[in-house]
């Protein structure tokens, strides 16, 4: 991974309304309904994954270790607007079951008072390849673009880790006030 490539406080330069949107505390399914186009969420990939090197150093485990995961599109109008990889550890029993829900969004559960969770503070990045998340995420990616804006987020629930990350797809402007 490139070294340059680091998660950060600061968002990237980007849009009003796209730093808006990633910069949102709240349920990014809220943010996106709140646009008044059909909202869905597609399901891309579930199950046992490798760790991206930067997602096992905030985990705090090794990068050999085998995670859990859900990788989703979030869909605007048919179009999708935003890749999300949502990750926790194996065996975990308390996200396990919250992870495994079809094409219901995971934000709603998170923004819903959730007794007992805990959330960290937003990080950004600005991803290019050959960052995994961007290679995830442009194969969505219909303007190809060389760089994208993406978030991550670490919530705890019962001490165990949550960490989803969403990257941004050009796309989202189209839908952006």
């Amino acid at each position: 991974m490139d070294e340059k490539q680091r998660w950060s406080a600061t968002q990237p330069a980007c849009s009003p309304s796209l730093a808006a949107c990633m910069a949102t505390r709240g349920s990014l399914t809220e943010y996106l309904m709140a646009t008044g186009h059909p909202f869905a969420v597609d399901v891309l990939a579930q199950g046992q994954t490798a760790i991206y090197p930067d997602e096992a150093e905030l985990l705090q485990i090794s990068a050999k270790q085998a995670v859990y995961a859900r990788h989703v599109r979030l869909m605007l109008n048919g179009e999708a607007v935003v890749v999300a990889r949502s990750i926790t550890l194996q065996d975990s029993q308390a996200w396990r079951p919250i992870l495994e829900r079809g094409s219901r969004s995971l934000g709603l559960t998170l923004f819903g008072g959730l007794p007992g969770l805990g959330r960290e503070a937003l990080q950004f990045l600005q991803t290019a390849a050959p960052h995994p998340l961007h290679t995830l995420a442009s194969a969505y990616d219909t303007q190809h673009a060389a760089q994208l804006g993406a978030r991550r987020c670490r919530f705890t629930l019962a001490n165990s880790p949550l960490l989803v990350s969403e990257v941004f797809l050009p796309a989202l402007e189209n839908y952006l006030r």
